[in-house]
């Protein structure tokens, strides 16, 4: 680690926010793989922006050909993997853009890191759930990655070979086999809105 540097103070978070009229967060997507987190994700970001919302989606597949191209999928790689982009999150947060992130984010002690990270610097943190029973997703699995995962194919898969804790008290609970796109991103968008989080140029 480098000790030889100094943190530069510049505009604070509330200065940002009063200069861009909006307040950052980050919405953290946590499920298993095909639970439908990157298409919320995508839907939500495009849903926000055409209502005025600066923001950006950070997704886990698009993230690990760039950023965290240099780790797998252990568990100490894929605590580093959140470690990264929780700490990238804060950083589009702090400039006052609402970060989506789409992440497997398996460990509850990464997502607690993440919301830690975000809770020192006064920035909401908003976990959403998506949640879809294994058997869903395994009947979906766009990627054909829980059929290499059961021909023993794919090492420490997520919900096969690997574990997915569950969130214990998330903000939002999406059960996306039993809801449309569309109606995520309404849920998504309802509860920002009343949290006073986002306010749409439309209304």
């Amino acid at each position: 680690m480098a000790t030889n540097i100094t943190w530069h103070e510049g505009l604070t978070h509330d200065e940002r926010s009063k200069l861009t009229s909006q307040k950052g967060l980050t919405l953290w997507l946590t499920g298993l793989s095909a639970s439908g987190k990157s298409t919320i994700a995508t839907a939500l970001e495009q849903h926000l922006l055409q209502n005025g919302v600066t923001s950006y989606r950070l997704d886990g597949d698009n993230i690990r050909f760039g950023l965290n191209k240099d780790l797998g999928f252990s568990e100490a790689d894929r605590n580093e993997n959140i470690r990264r982009i929780a700490e990238v999150a804060k950083l589009f947060a702090d400039s006052t853009t609402v970060a989506i992130t789409s992440f497997i984010s398996p460990y509850r002690a990464d997502r607690d890191s993440a919301r830690a990270l975000h809770a020192a610097a006064n920035i909401p943190f908003i976990e959403v759930y998506v949640d879809v029973p294994v058997e869903v997703a395994e009947q979906r699995d766009p990627k054909g990655l829980y059929k290499k995962a059961r021909a023993g194919l794919i090492p420490e898969f997520t919900g096969i070979s690997a574990p997915y804790e569950e969130p214990l008290a998330a903000e939002i609970h999406v059960r996306s086999d039993k809801c449309t796109v569309e109606e995520a991103v309404v849920q998504i968008e309802e509860y920002l809105i009343s949290k006073g989080l986002i306010s749409l140029k439309s209304e």
